[in-house]
């Protein structure tokens, strides 16, 4: 993004602040967050820029201009984000924008479907907000998550394809012959085909105080929130690539990185190995976290050996969680079939149950959550869907705008 000078004044316990830095994170966006708590001259300005109230989070962005308690639309406003699509009828509706998304939009694209991609984070998925792809072809000195992102963007442009982002998908139906998608701001948009590419979210840990110190303290985004550490230490909850990738990355900014994974380290030997060696890191087998405490921000974690039950209390800074992922599939639970952990179940074609309605990525069972088969994935998907379309647009009519009007006017009488 453009925006590298923003400023939010808030405070660890308010709720707003930590959706607008949530919002934040997900579009990837650098801001300076100031702690009216701690912070005196943050807490003076917020008054004088509120005529004496204490409102937060009250923004100050790159132009000079202020927004107080703003909700996500607002913001996705300011930072010149697209949140309504151009036109009505698509031949193909993308829902999610990481590498098997972009990849399947550019293939569709590229084969002359008009093609729209809503996402409700930032462009990219989780392949967006990692610090650095090191194993993905082509790229012999890695490239970082962002920079990934953008170029994948940039490439489905290209070929015509239109993005939305910060926009949520909040269910899929049909309408006639029609897949229909339907978004979060009342509005639906009509297609021959839908490919899902939700992907997933990190996994909490659900045990006491979890909940109440997100964003203060308990984080599932290194990249998000590493720099606000610096020169502290915390500690990571996971065995696995992404918790010691992640952990290798705090690095950077923390003085000292403590490792804890319920059983032993899962991660490849490469990974272990750098930090196993690394003075700044210790590793702790056998052992998790079973309650945060605190006020209003995280004071401390109590750790549990799995093997001998002992507990014992620890003072981290921050916490991060890197224990699994979920996917994001929670809009078609009822329509499409998945399996017990909610990843979506496809055919050969990675057609879902439901006709006309495709999976591919994370969210899909049996996907192995890297990037590089993630694109080979889109890739697929896109031929097939090209397949299931050819002869259902010769024999359906495409929709004109006005008959999409007056169908939605008809729906709204109703």
């Amino acid at each position: 993004m453009s925006h590298t000078n923003i400023t939010l004044y808030g405070a660890t316990w308010c709720s707003d602040c930590k959706r607008a830095k949530q919002f934040f994170g997900e579009q990837r966006v650098h801001y300076n967050f100031v702690d009216v708590d701690a912070n005196p001259e943050g807490l003076k300005f917020v008054e004088q820029a509120n005529n004496g109230k204490h409102i937060i989070p009250t923004i100050v962005f790159d132009d000079g201009s202020i927004l107080v308690e703003p909700s996500n639309a607002e913001l996705a406003t300011k930072l010149g984000l697209k949140m309504e699509a151009q036109n009505s009828f698509y031949d193909l509706i993308i829902v999610g924008s990481g590498p098997s998304g972009l990849t399947a939009a550019l293939y569709a694209a590229r084969e002359g479907l008009s093609t729209l991609v809503i996402e409700r984070g930032g462009i990219g998925g989780q392949a967006g907000i990692t610090e650095r792809l090191d194993n993905f072809p082509g790229f012999p000195e890695g490239i970082s998550g962002a920079e990934f992102a953008n170029r994948m963007r940039l490439q489905a442009e290209r070929f015509g394809v239109e993005i939305l982002a910060a926009q949520d998908v909040v269910g899929i139906g049909e309408d006639g012959g029609y897949r229909m998608v339907r978004t979060a701001d009342g509005k639906e948009y009509r297609s021959f085909a839908v490919l899902l590419a939700v992907g997933s979210t990190y996994r909490r840990l659900g045990i006491p105080g979890e909940e109440d110190f997100i964003g203060a303290g308990v984080h599932f985004c290194a990249t998000c929130d590493g720099p606000f550490y610096r020169g502290q230490e915390v500690l990571v909850v996971g065995g696995g690539n992404s918790a010691l990738e992640e952990s290798l990355f705090l690095t950077k900014f923390a003085s000292h990185v403590t490792i804890v994974a319920r059983g032993g380290i899962t991660a490849s030997k490469i990974v272990a190995e750098k930090l196993e060696s690394h003075p700044a890191v210790t590793i702790m087998t056998n052992t998790s976290p079973v309650e945060f405490k605190g006020e209003s921000k995280l004071k401390s974690v109590i750790l549990a050996n799995s093997t001998t039950g002992d507990q014992h209390e620890t003072h981290p800074a921050g916490v991060f969680v890197f224990i699994g992922l979920t996917p994001n599939t929670q809009m078609v639970r009822d329509q499409v079939k998945m399996d017990e952990q909610g990843f979506i179940m496809t055919d050969a074609g990675l057609m879902t149950s439901q006709p006309g309605v495709f999976a591919c990525g994370d969210c899909r069972q049996g996907s192995t959550k890297q990037a590089a088969s993630a694109v080979g994935e889109g890739a697929a998907a896109a031929l097939a869907i090209r397949r299931y379309i050819e002869p259902l647009a010769s024999g359906l009519p495409r929709p004109m705008e006005a008959d999409m009007k007056v169908a939605e006017s008809a729906m709204m009488e109703v």
